[in-house]
């Protein structure tokens, strides 16, 4: 009882508030923790992958990049933005701020506004701190495990991995993967604005997406029931930037104004 009360209020202790949004979250991983990971990681990435030889390419990552995280809220950040030779159409961010580019997505960008988008979704993800996040409800998933284990360990072992199997298939489904849609939702989210704030015209993501979602489909892929999908659906994910876009355009107005650009 009174370790149930002590994790309890380690717990409530842990909550944090997400920036922009105001959704609460759950992080057990300590911010230094959390951006040594990062760190270790993305050192080991850029072993592995070859950077791009493109200069103006990589010239253009690096002045969005910048720009974008000139406006967003992680002052401690390191930030980072290398552009790696690859085919594949995707992006990613490690926490402390260190973002990967892959060439393959540069066909849909097209231009500096729709790499913002990319790219203030990949600093949101940063500042959302959901790498710290996704960490806390894994190792959440993994402690309850190790408690359903033992309160099955004298039952018979079929029924052992009954319980187990039906507990992570539970988690995966009904826990896991709603969260990781909600922060890439909350990531497009942040994102907007933050391209906004920067100086690019928020209505290009829109643009971006109807072309991401053009690419999926000539791409043939198998298509994933929308609950077992890591992220929205291409069409949720357009719906919801329009439904932000009006705050979205404010932000624009206004970082067009401080420039003297109207």
């Amino acid at each position: 009882m009174v370790l149930g009360m002590v994790g309890l209020a380690g717990l409530m202790l842990s909550c944090a508030t997400v920036p922009e949004t105001g959704r609460t979250q759950l992080r057990l991983i300590p911010p230094g923790e959390e951006v040594q990971l990062g760190l270790q990681s993305f050192e080991q990435l850029k072993k592995q992958l070859p950077v791009s030889k493109d200069t103006a390419a990589r010239a253009m990552v690096e002045k969005v990049g910048r720009a974008i995280a000139s406006v967003a809220p992680l002052p401690d950040a390191q930030w980072e933005f290398v552009l790696f030779e690859s085919p594949e159409a995707n992006a990613f961010c490690l926490p402390g701020g260190k973002v990967g580019v892959y060439t393959g997505i540069l066909p849909i960008t097209q231009n500096e506004a729709g790499l913002a988008t990319v790219l203030g979704h990949e600093v949101a993800h940063a500042v959302a701190r959901h790498g710290a996040e996704r960490l806390s409800h894994e190792w959440l998933r993994e402690l309850g495990g190790q408690v359903l284990a033992a309160s099955v360990a004298r039952s018979d072992p079929r029924a052992q991995q009954l319980a187990l199997l039906a507990y992570g298939v539970g988690t995966e489904v009904g826990a896991i993967l709603p969260y990781s849609r909600l922060q890439e939702s909350e990531a497009d989210h942040m994102g907007l604005l933050y391209m906004a704030r920067a100086g690019y015209d928020p209505r290009e993501a829109v643009k971006f997406w109807q072309r991401f979602a053009a690419y999926n489909q000539q791409q043939g892929g198998a298509r994933v029931p929308a609950w077992l999908r890591t992220h929205p659906l291409d069409e949720t994910r357009i719906r919801q930037l329009e439904q932000w876009m009006p705050a979205a355009l404010a932000e624009y107005e206004k970082a067009q104004s401080s420039r003297g650009v109207r």
